[in-house]
């Protein structure tokens, strides 16, 4: 146990010199709310992709094995035949909040003067447009809607304007149907939408499931969407899932967001980078300063041990030291980390557009209590291991050398 007595010497003993310790405690600071805001962003960052990539995948994705594992010789070769039933079937379970079908397919789309390749995919609109709330940026018109007489699509922005396709205009889409015939089906345009992905927005068109089923003469679909009530019951729910169709292969959101797995790996590596390089500039200043402080007390040390005084006792006293000032400063730092939180929360700032996106993202600073113990903690035992092993050698050297010191 560490008595109020010797911890009381420690503080004190730091106050001789104000401005070294000062110093010493603003850069214990810096490092600790530089790591704190670093790891914070990183959180949130990781925190939007997971519920970015949830949202528009499901927190599972139900389908064939061959559906993830092989290329299609023919649109939907892998899809599901009895699509509605397992529906059902999900629906029943008390964790599930909507499932979502999908027909992916492609081909080409025309305005009768020019054709393209289309990426499409077939939804289920007002289930699609509820669950998953504003996911499009509609810059015209209006979003799809179920029950329309005529098939309607979305474009992207980039296809619309490549296309001259306004809200209104007919254009005539071309696709393989399962049995690798051709098929065209005049469409109308009900809105044009932009993901923030450029290259995305040139190829990429929404119809409804009817309209896409009808083009490629089947009625299978992709794959189901799952959405659940919290992302925490994800991997519960894949096993029972995945337990109760064997055929099926359940895979979580995790297994395509590979986005997110790249942005995570990185940001890792950086912020594990910048944490070490934050730590070792913290080490160099505390051993300075202690080694100064130790330096100036060499012979005060001397006097201590004459009178009885035992090294491990002066280590612990310099230990504490060191404790003090990195306590001091990670305390400081972990204040200024959650004021520039509320700060953001207060003020929003927006962050450029990823390379690739043509849209920012508000800057978050994410406030996580585990981290800022695990970085306070880690702060001050670089400190006290730092004070400790500067000041071993001089609680150590023989009285009458120290006594002598000059």
């Amino acid at each position: 146990m560490i008595s109020t007595m010797w911890l009381k010497f420690a503080w004190q003993n730091t106050l001789r010199n104000r401005r070294r310790s000062l110093v010493t405690v603003s850069i214990a600071a810096l490092g600790t709310a530089a790591i704190l805001v670093a790891g914070g962003f990183a959180l949130s960052t990781y925190q939007g992709l997971s519920e970015m990539a949830a949202r528009s995948t499901g927190h599972l994705i139900i389908g064939k094995p061959d559906q993830f594992n092989k290329d299609e010789d023919t649109p939907l070769q892998h899809g599901l035949d009895n699509a509605q039933e397992l529906r059902s079937q999900l629906l029943a379970d008390p964790q599930v909040r909507q499932v979502l079908p999908r027909v992916e397919f492609s081909g080409l789309i025309s305005n009768g003067e020019k054709s393209t390749v289309m990426m499409a995919a077939g939804i289920d609109p007002d289930s699609e447009f509820a669950v998953k709330g504003p996911f499009l940026t509609v810059t015209a018109g209006e979003v799809l809607s179920s029950g329309s007489k005529d098939p309607e699509v979305m474009l992207g922005e980039g296809l619309a304007k490549s296309l001259k396709a306004i809200p209104g205009s007919s254009l005539t889409l071309l696709a393989s149907t399962t049995e690798g015939a051709l098929n065209a089906m005049d469409v109308r345009v009900k809105g044009v939408f932009s993901t923030g992905v450029p290259d995305l927005d040139k190829r990429f068109i929404y119809t409804d499931i009817a309209t896409a089923q009808k083009l490629l003469n089947t009625q299978r679909v992709s794959t189901l969407g799952v959405f659940l009530a919290r992302m925490e019951m994800t991997d519960a729910a894949r096993q029972r899932f995945a337990a109760a169709n064997p055929t099926l292969t359940v895979q979580t959101w995790l297994d395509q967001a590979f986005f997110y797995k790249s942005v995570k790996d990185l940001y890792n590596r950086i912020f594990g980078a910048l944490g070490m390089i934050i730590g070792l500039i913290v080490v160099f200043v505390v051993t300075n300063a202690m080694a100064m402080a130790i330096i100036e007390r060499t012979r005060e040390i001397g006097t201590l041990r004459a009178l009885g005084t035992l090294p491990s006792q002066l280590l612990r006293t310099l230990g504490l030291e060191g404790m003090v000032l990195g306590g001091v400063g990670a305390i400081s730092g972990a204040m200024v980390a959650i004021a520039v939180t509320v700060f953001l929360l207060i003020v929003p700032m927006e962050m450029p557009p990823p390379p690739g996106q043509s849209k920012g993202y508000p800057l978050i600073i994410s406030f996580d209590l585990t981290m800022y113990l695990a970085t306070m903690l880690t702060m001050v035992t670089l400190t006290v291991l730092a004070s400790v092993w500067v000041a071993r050698k001089t609680v150590n050297m023989p009285v009458v050398d120290a006594l002598a010191h000059t």
